[in-house]
């Protein structure tokens, strides 16, 4: 007789997005399984700026899912022992257009959000930051809810965390090939739970692909850099961001002047939004600078990056960011899932599996948030 292992919750992937279900499930005192293909996750969990961004996301229920993942970043990152560095941010406006998006921002938000947020002039912003060029600078939105993580470094001890203060156990280099709840097949093993979460970012298509191919979600391919470390311990100080980023993020979208800032930007610089780039900078621990991103929407992206996509992006980060050193030691691209109008796919396709998918590239800043509202509702 074959033999069935136990567990009372499964989770497939060791990604953020499943090791924030692990915790929030072994939070209740249950037997937490983690099942990764890979020897540690090496999907877009690994592959962003590390950033925990709730000025990105609109107020409400999407702003307060994220200030409840920064506190649970908060505290896992003191007891797994990861670098967090609660730096804030500046979105720097060097236009007109620009500036008046900030100004329309933080008028129109209410006054709980304002106390985290201020419109700084540029000698304010020179205390700050040595980063920023203050010449022909008009204004910059500073921000202090943003917090950065190294990712690597994160998502590898995470896992070390759980294991040792909730007796969560990974089953890394273990791939999940069948799934019939209660039981699931991982490398020929079989398994049951009463509860099983599929978080394997966009490979769940190989386990449930008629639900993936009826789901309307697309992926994204965005490209990134990483610098050497910066030398005579040189930092930042805060994450950065150029105008572009205005018109990225939703949390800007409702601003009036949003929209002249997005025609000057395709009348200008029409390959900003070809390749859905916008350019953020940010510093981990060992000094060495973030730098990115574009984005290429489709359900194949290509796996070969393009070097005139960096250069657009090194160009732009030059006119508003100064460093000591610019030198490039890794470039990469990631893949997330995105489902078009929507910050998350959840979906049960059949009795005790859930699938959350989709996070549109917010992975790191709203996944305990996210996992604790899920577990809460389902068990």
């Amino acid at each position: 007789m074959t033999q069935i292992h136990q567990a009372d919750v499964i989770v497939v992937g060791a990604g953020i997005v499943g090791l924030a279900h692990a915790l929030a499930v072994a939070k209740l005192g249950l037997k937490v399984v983690v099942f990764e293909r890979n020897p540690y996750a090496v999907g877009a969990s690994i592959r962003n700026f590390g950033m925990i961004w709730p000025i990105g996301q609109p107020y409400g229920e999407l702003r307060d899912r994220a200030l409840k993942s920064r506190e649970i970043w908060l505290e896992v990152g003191a007891k797994a022992g990861f670098h967090l560095d609660r730096c804030g941010s500046l979105h720097l406006a060097y236009r007109e257009d620009e500036l008046q998006v900030i100004k329309e921002f933080i008028e129109t938000t209410t006054q709980q959000k304002q106390e985290t947020l201020a419109l700084l002039t540029p000698e304010q912003v020179a205390e700050k930051t040595p980063a920023v060029i203050t010449d022909g600078l008009l204004g910059a939105l500073w921000s202090a809810t943003e917090v950065i993580v190294d990712p690597r470094e994160a998502i590898k001890k995470i896992p070390g965390f759980l294991s040792a203060e909730y007796n969560v156990e990974f089953k890394f280099g273990t791939v999940v090939t069948e799934i019939s709840h209660p039981y699931l097949i991982a490398s020929g093993e079989k398994w049951q739970a009463d509860r099983i979460f599929v978080c394997s970012g966009v490979d769940f298509e190989t386990l449930y692909p008629d639900t993936f191919a009826n789901s309307g979600i697309t992926k994204v391919k965005l490209q990134m850099m990483r610098t050497v470390p910066q030398p005579e311990n040189w930092r930042a100080g805060v994450a950065l961001c150029g105008g572009l980023t205005l018109t990225h993020y939703t949390s800007f979208a409702h601003c009036p002047s949003l929209a002249t800032l997005k025609t000057r930007i395709e009348t200008e610089t029409p390959h900003f939004p070809e390749w859905g780039i916008h350019v953020m900078m940010s510093q981990n621990a060992a000094g060495e600078l973030i730098i990115g991103d574009s984005h290429e929407y489709g359900l194949n992206p290509e796996p070969f990056d393009r070097v005139q996509i960096n250069q657009y992006i090194l160009d732009y980060l030059k006119k508003f960011a100064q460093v000591p050193e610019l030198e490039i030691t890794e470039t990469w691209h990631g893949v997330y899932a995105k489902l078009p109008g929507k910050t998350e796919f959840i979906t049960q396709p059949e009795t005790g599996v859930t699938i959350i998918n989709a996070l549109s590239g917010a992975g790191m800043t709203l996944s305990f948030g996210l996992a604790t509202e899920v577990v809460e509702k389902m068990l």
